[in-house]
C-alpha cells in the first residue's frame, strides 16, 4: 500500500472508479474512453429504490473520438446505471454538442458553461474534465516530448516539476530554461 497503514479502524463505505483507455484507430483518429462507476459495499436505499450491495449506483461510459490535434469529431455518452432511471440518461444525447470542440483549447471551461447544473450530468462533467490530460498521455508516444520544432513544449510551466525556472527544465529542456533571478539563461 503506497499510503501509510491507518492507525484508526475504518470500514469501506464507497468506491468510485474512473478508468480511461485510449485507442489509436486505423483511420488515424483516436478514441479516448472513460468508464465511471460508483459502488457501495452495503445495500443502499435511494428515493428511487434499494440498490443492493455491490450494484453500481452510477455506471457511465464516455467516448470522445479526436484527431491528433485534439479536435473532437465524435462524442458518445451512455449511462447503464443511474439513481433516477430513466431521467438521468435523458441528457446523454446533448453531449454530442462537444463535436467541433478542441481538448487543448478551453475544453474544461466549455464543459462547465455548456453542461452546468440543469444542462448536464455532474458525474459525466467531472469525467470529461479529465479528458484533455488523458488524451495527451495517450498520444505522448507520437512524438518525442522535447523534440525541437521551435515551439515551447506544451507541458512546460504547467506543473511544479516543469517550471521553466526549475532544475528539471534545465536538465531535460535546456533551451527553455530561464534563470529564477533574471528570467533568462
Amino acid at each position: 500500500m503506497p499510503l501509510p497503514v491507518p492507525t484508526v479502524a475504518r470500514s469501506l463505505t464507497h468506491t468510485r472508479r474512473l478508468r480511461f483507455e485510449a485507442y489509436k484507430r486505423a483511420d488515424g483518429l483516436w478514441d479516448i474512453e472513460a468508464h465511471l462507476t460508483d459502488v457501495k459495499p452495503f445495500d443502499y436505499r435511494l428515493s428511487s429504490g434499494l440498490r443492493p450491495a455491490g450494484t453500481p449506483v452510477h455506471d457511465m461510459w464516455i467516448r470522445l473520438t479526436v484527431t491528433l490535434a485534439l479536435d473532437i469529431v465524435d462524442a458518445l455518452v451512455h449511462i447503464e446505471a443511474m439513481p433516477y432511471a430513466p431521467h438521468c440518461a435523458r441528457v446523454t444525447p446533448d453531449y454530442r454538442r462537444l463535436v467541433g470542440r478542441n481538448l487543448g483549447r478551453g475544453f474544461r471551461k466549455a464543459v462547465q458553461e455548456d453542461f452546468h447544473h440543469l444542462a448536464g450530468c455532474r458525474h459525466v462533467n467531472e469525467a470529461l474534465w479529465q479528458f484533455p490530460t488523458a488524451a495527451i498521455q495517450a498520444m505522448a508516444g507520437e512524438r518525442v516530448d522535447n523534440q525541437d520544432d521551435g515551439r515551447k513544449p506544451f507541458q512546460l510551466d504547467q506543473c511544479h516539476a516543469l517550471d521553466t525556472r526549475g532544475e528539471a527544465v534545465r536538465e531535460y529542456y535546456p533551451k527553455w530554461y530561464r534563470s529564477a533571478r533574471t528570467g533568462t539563461d
